[in-house]
């Protein structure tokens, strides 16, 4: 066949995303064994019963058709209101554009700060699709590491070591997926402060915000000059339990979100009609909101305290999101293969953190989207391979 773009063949230039243990352990799993699966941020509940039932209605109602290029006005209007509350800054509708999921949203925004031959930051640890995002827009991408000593959070003067001519823009997630960790004032402050002064663009996914176990979001939209640079990625699927229904949002000032129109024009073509609809309700109402929070603390709190005494393992982050980082370089440094071996030994399927960058090295991700039952169980099997694996390397001394 002749020779694909340049463009689509550099997104995973490696030919690996970091999710072959995940892959591998699914397969078993349909396969029939009996697999804890800690590996992926999917809720094991169903979305909430008033939004499906909305869908049905609208489905049920004759909405079959095509929406407005940048989203249905009032849904439009309901995620404005939802920007509001994250972002603490006054939003309106035509600051706002619906996407296909939180990953549409980033997808958008990249293509909007980037060009080709342009340069754009990521804070590492980072969810896995961010640099072939960045690439996708024919820009470079640095990867600036966060210390896991430090809760993994980041430091403004090594973002700032990592600014080039031709950088465009910096990328940070918090709450963050994958550590769990959500980053003070202080550094978000001085990442804001990076951006003035450099004239960048920031980009900041927001789709955990309400998971942060302090309660207290806080977003550099928020932050004096941020508004006008500041592009905000966000959606129903963990906040509303909507992660099939791929309904996302980006925040971003008015003159940019009437040209991103032009990019759904040309790429989505809007939204699902009746998924719309369903989203407008759960936005509106506010359905499974509280309660899909409660439930994330109260897993976090179990899974963290029952490895809290287990010796050679330590807790990084985890003060937000849906999930655990656990430092085990002191049982294997190779978390890649502490993840291979704790699949085979004890049907346990957790992210090694090579998957998220180089700053998860010696660490992996495990993913609290299964009850408190479930939870307990991997803590004993997890405890009982660590156990093994210290013995097995104790006898070899």
């Amino acid at each position: 066949m002749p020779t694909p773009s340049r463009r689509i063949t550099g997104i995973a230039p490696s030919g690996k995303n970091g999710w072959e243990v995940h892959v591998a352990a699914m397969a078993r799993k349909q396969a029939g064994e009996d697999i804890l699966m800690l590996s992926i941020g999917d809720h094991d509940f169903d979305t909430p019963t008033a939004t499906v039932a909305a869908g049905v209605e609208a489905l049920q109602g004759g909405h079959h058709h095509y929406t407005e290029i940048p989203g249905l006005p009032r849904l439009r209007e309901a995620m404005a209101r939802l920007s509001t509350a994250c972002t603490g800054v006054e939003t309106g509708p035509q600051e706002v554009i619906v996407t296909q999921g939180g990953q549409g949203a980033l997808f958008a925004a990249c293509q909007a700060v980037l060009d080709p031959g342009s340069h754009a930051i990521v804070i590492s640890p980072y969810y896995a699709t961010y640099p072939g995002t960045v690439r996708s827009a024919g820009a470079s991408v640095t990867e600036v590491e966060t210390d896991p000593t430090d809760g993994f959070e980041p430091n403004p003067t090594a973002i700032a070591a990592a600014i080039r001519p031709e950088t465009r823009m910096i990328l940070l997630n918090s709450p963050n997926n994958p550590t769990g960790a959500v980053y003070s004032r202080r550094t978000l402050e001085g990442v804001a402060d990076l951006c003035r002064r450099h004239d960048l663009w920031l980009i900041s996914d927001e789709v955990y915000w309400t998971l942060d176990a302090k309660g207290e979001h806080l977003s550099p939209r928020a932050l004096d000059g941020m508004a006008e640079r500041t592009l905000v990625v966000n959606s129903l699927s963990k906040s509303h339990g909507m992660t099939g229904w791929r309904v996302g949002w980006l925040t971003a000032p008015a003159e940019m979100i009437a040209r991103l129109a032009n990019l759904n024009l040309v790429s989505s073509y809007g939204m699902v009609d009746f998924v719309s609809r369903a989203a407008i309700a759960a936005a509106e109402k506010g359905h499974g909101v509280e309660e899909i929070a409660a439930r994330y603390r109260a897993r976090r709190k179990t899974f963290v305290e029952a490895i809290s005494d287990l010796d050679g393992v330590c807790v990084r982050g985890a003060e937000g999101s849906m999930y655990v980082m656990l430092d085990i370089s002191r049982v294997n440094p190779d978390c890649e293969a502490f993840a291979w071996d704790l699949l085979e030994a004890e049907r346990i399927a957790v992210l090694p953190g090579t998957s998220f960058g180089n700053a998860a090295v010696g660490h992996v991700r495990i993913s609290m989207c299964q009850d408190e039952t479930v939870l307990k169980e991997a803590a004993a099997r997890l405890r009982r391979f660590i156990l093994r694996q210290q013995q097995e390397r104790s006898a070899a001394e």
